[in-house]
């Protein structure tokens, strides 16, 4: 364990949205522990709103509001790399990444992704610690690890917190994560949901990482048109290629409802400020309970014990004949598709109105 003031420290996980939402936690809670320290983390470029504000990733200044809890970002554009591998803008793209990691002298390398291509980025820094789960999620990466870790939480954030304790000096408590405010978007989420309004407003999140994950957009049309009438206001994100999805709603709920394509920063400031999000397995689903707004899950071949709601008021519907199962599947799961419409919306009004039913926690 590093015992002077200032460690530097480098935080490994590329993404998706909702793997960088679970890994947040703990960072924030080493953040609060060690105020001194530089954190700095190495994430894709898509989704650099989750950790800055737009323009203030190069790390210019004390933490702020717009950058509350990583000093510097390190973009790995990975997903772009594999396409061409052998190109001249990845292999420059690469060997700048390297030098500007072996240049920071990183005292520590905490990988909360466990992949081999995390891995090998933590290696890039030449750091004499890298620190790893002792069983990763792709058992190659524990080569590049210098140190392991053991974990028994059930919760991916449990595991990411335990991970963190490891170099923090003292057990972790496991905090609700702090994700940065965008000044511009924060203007634009005033203009959709005005502050003051008093029809509830409902974010639903239509669609998933792959089919077997997606819940009928149907049966979302039925639940939009249920909440609009009971006096909600229902809006609808639409995600990259998904906009068919979310107009089919707003045709159900006759208008009602409204479909947005937010980017990520604006997604975050809408978020907070809505009174539930309804979706499955999804980032924003993930941001709704980072950013401690009420969640009705529903769920399918991923198993909610380690990847549910988590940090806030939720109600998680699936089905007991679903199983574990990350096959990526085009069509919905079968036990996804034994969760009624009416199911969602009675979860949805006992958080909407708690005083009806005690709230569930993790």
């Amino acid at each position: 364990m590093q015992t002077r003031s200032k460690i530097r420290l480098l935080v490994v996980r590329l993404g998706a949205m909702g793997d960088i939402l679970h890994a947040l936690p703990a960072v924030t809670a080493l953040r609060k522990m060690h105020p001194a320290w530089v954190i700095d983390w190495v994430v894709e470029p898509k989704w650099q709103a989750l950790l800055s504000a737009e323009g203030t990733a190069e790390g210019s200044g004390p933490l702020n509001a717009a950058r509350p809890v990583v000093d510097r970002l390190r973009f790995a554009a990975t997903k772009q790399w594999r396409k061409a591998p052998f190109s001249s803008k990845t292999l420059h793209e690469i060997k700048a990444l390297r030098s500007s990691l072996r240049d920071a002298e990183y005292d520590i390398v905490l990988d909360l992704q466990g992949s081999l291509r995390s891995a090998v980025i933590g290696s890039l820094t030449g750091s004499h610690r890298r620190i790893g789960e002792a069983a990763p999620r792709e058992a190659a990466a524990r080569w590049f690890f210098t140190e392991t870790v053991v974990t028994t939480g059930a919760h991916v954030i449990e595991q990411d917190v335990e991970l963190a304790s490891a170099i923090a000096g003292d057990e972790l408590q496991t905090l609700r994560p702090w994700l940065p405010i965008d000044p511009a978007a924060e203007v634009w989420a005033d203009t959709v949901l005005p502050p003051g309004s008093s029809e509830p407003a409902v974010l639903i999140n239509p669609g998933a990482g792959w089919g077997a994950k997606r819940w009928p957009v149907e049966r979302y049309a039925a639940v939009a048109q249920g909440l609009v009438a009971q006096g909600c206001r229902a809006v609808v994100n639409a995600g990259p290629g998904e906009l068919p999805l979310a107009e089919t709603i707003v045709r159900a709920a006759g208008g009602s409802a409204v479909a947005l394509t937010p980017s990520l920063g604006e997604l975050i400031a809408l978020t907070r400020r809505v009174s539930l999000a309804i979706a499955g397995d999804t980032g924003p689903l993930h941001l709704a309970c980072a950013l401690g707004r009420p969640v009705v899950g529903i769920y399918g071949p991923t198993d909610p014990s380690r990847n549910g709601p988590f940090g806030a008021a939720f109600k998680v519907l699936r089905s007991p004949q679903s199983r574990r199962d990350h096959t990526r599947y085009a069509t919905p799961e079968a036990g996804l598709l034994t969760i009624s419409p009416e199911e969602v919306l009675r979860a949805a009004g006992q958080l909407l109105y708690p005083e009806t039913e005690p709230e569930s926690r993790p």
